[in-house]
């Protein structure tokens, strides 16, 4: 049986069953809830290792439970709506989501999406275990003591800017950051003329870091929301 607790929020029976027959039938241990109160209720009483939330709830909408939720909470969260504009996903990332999946959805992707927030977990459950000062992800490794990075033990030599990117990529792994997100982060604003160089730092970051900056391993984009550190097997 998986250890781990999943909170499914969902109001729709049909598609709250087909939840939560996946995730009996891959050995994930689940709690439901139907609305957003009785959501925040059972995500303070039982603490879950992971929501899976929708957001057209019946008395709250989904994202005002995410920003409830981030007032107290970590927990990943994976939005499952049938919102599928690029305002929403990004309305829905900037409050405190991790991921976002659209239905109608396969459980294969479900289940793809849920593994990787699994490994995120499990990782920083180690590296706060280690109360490790570095990141090792595949060939690349940043130390966070030195302020270097290195690529098969190659020093990268990184701008200031390229540096920060690197780390809070680093520190989110596996997490869909939104550009509002990054360039608050980087700059302290998010003025259309830094996603603008937001997008310019990030191509040549990823020229230095990627074995073949056309299929990148480590930095995905997401078209129109962001970006994700994806973890190297």
């Amino acid at each position: 049986m998986n250890k781990l607790q999943i909170l499914v929020v969902e109001d729709d029976p049909p598609v709250r069953n087909l939840i939560t027959t996946t995730l009996k039938a891959h050995e994930y241990r689940y709690i439901t809830a139907a609305d957003g109160s009785e959501a925040i209720a059972q995500a303070s009483a039982c603490n879950p290792d992971v929501v899976l939330l929708d957001l057209g709830l019946p008395d709250i909408d989904g994202v005002d439970v995410i920003r409830k939720l981030r007032t107290w909470s970590t927990v990943p969260i994976i939005v499952i709506s049938a919102r599928s504009e690029e305002s929403d996903m990004i309305g829905a990332l900037d409050s405190g989501a991790d991921d976002y999946l659209t239905k109608p959805f396969s459980v294969e992707e479900l289940l793809a999406r849920l593994r990787v927030t699994v490994r995120r977990i499990l990782m920083m459950q180690g590296n706060a275990a280690a109360n490790s000062s570095q990141f090792i992800n595949g060939a690349l490794k940043v130390d966070y003591a030195a302020g270097c990075a290195y690529l098969d033990g190659e020093e990268l030599h990184l701008t200031p800017i390229e540096y920060k990117l690197l780390c809070l990529m680093c520190q989110n792994v596996g997490k869909v950051l939104t550009h509002t997100f990054i360039t608050q982060k980087i700059w302290g604003n998010s003025w259309d003329s830094t996603v603008a160089s937001l997008r310019v730092f990030m191509a040549t970051l990823r020229k230095k870091i990627e074995p073949s900056p056309d299929s990148p391993t480590f930095i995905q984009t997401h078209i129109g929301v962001g970006y994700r550190m994806l973890k190297v097997e």
